[in-house]
């Protein structure tokens, strides 16, 4: 079993080089689907995303409790893919609020302690491969609101962690793999 993190900015090609992994393994392949159409804009990224999908692998969406997908899914003769870890953050951060706040701390959802612990235990735990499909948000200059700050310092901190669980963590820039680990 082996578990990959494929990280890079937006429209980096990491989800190619994703999928590309998946479809070399030679293993079926269950892809394992974060994203939830909000609006035409977010529409249009799934149907990209969709269309570029071997027929043959399974999908499954799931928006929220990724780590009890990944505990159903994973075997030791498949491979999962899931993409993106960061959509599926922004989705547990904001599931339960219902409005931004202006000035002060932000808290978490209750669900999100539980459910990126439910995540990392499953990636843990999972017996077949997975390759995770990350962004990396926090290159460039420090968003100006805290609410933004907030998903920067959440996603920066789920990336090291889902890092330092998986075998392997190529950045991939300009469609351009670089290997990170192993």
């Amino acid at each position: 079993m082996t578990r990959t993190l494929v990280i890079g900015g937006a429209r980096s090609g990491k989800s190619a080089h994703a999928e590309a992994l998946a479809t070399t393994s030679g293993k079926p392949v269950v892809y394992i689907a974060t994203a939830q159409a909000g609006d035409a804009e977010m529409q249009q990224r799934i149907a990209h995303h969709r269309s570029r999908r071997d027929g043959h692998w399974q999908t499954v969406e799931e928006t929220l409790a990724l780590g009890a997908v990944i505990e159903k899914y994973s075997r030791a003769d498949n491979l999962l893919l899931v993409d993106c870890l960061t959509v599926w953050l922004s989705n547990l951060l904001f599931s339960e609020l219902k409005e931004f706040p202006e000035v002060g701390a932000i808290d978490a959802p209750a669900a999100f302690t539980e459910q990126r612990a439910a995540f990392l235990q499953a990636l843990a735990q999972a017996p077949g491969d997975v390759i995770l499909v990350t962004n990396e948000v926090g290159q460039g200059i420090v968003p100006q609101g805290a609410i933004s700050r907030w998903f920067v310092d959440e996603a920066g901190r789920l990336n090291q962690a889902a890092a330092a669980t998986c075998d392997r963590a190529v950045l991939v820039v300009a469609g351009l793999p670089l290997s990170l680990k192993g």
